[in-house]
């Protein structure tokens, strides 16, 4: 898998994290703005399931398994997203606390995928 995409996936989701974090501290909902960080830190992760996808259809294996690492990708795909819709039903500083939970697991997720294709 590519290092430098799984890190700039990982510094996005901490730079949204941070940035949503502020926020909640502020008392302010999601706003505008954070669905655009929201929507290029998905852009990224997605980019990285087609990388990782196209790696394991050259022929290339995840050292600890191809099922986990797929479902650790799809899981990676899916945080922010799912963190945001939820966001939008709670519009009050929770929303932000989710998004910035979600990006917090993203980095997480980022980290583990890491172990599991380079073990």
């Amino acid at each position: 898998m590519l290092d430098a995409l799984t890190v700039a996936v990982s510094v996005a989701a901490l730079a949204l994290a941070a940035w949503c974090g502020f926020a909640a501290y502020r008392d302010q909902p999601t706003k505008d703005w954070h669905f655009i960080g929201m929507a290029v830190v998905s852009v990224l992760a997605l980019l990285q399931l087609v990388v990782g996808v196209v790696q394991l259809a050259r022929g290339e294996k995840a050292d600890e398994g191809t099922a986990i690492f797929l479902a650790y990708l799809i899981g990676a795909l899916c945080a922010v997203p799912a963190a945001g819709f939820l966001s939008l039903a709670e519009r009050s500083r929770w929303g932000s606390a989710t998004v910035t939970a979600g990006a917090v697991v993203l980095a997480v997720l980022e980290v583990r995928l890491y172990d599991i294709w380079t073990a």
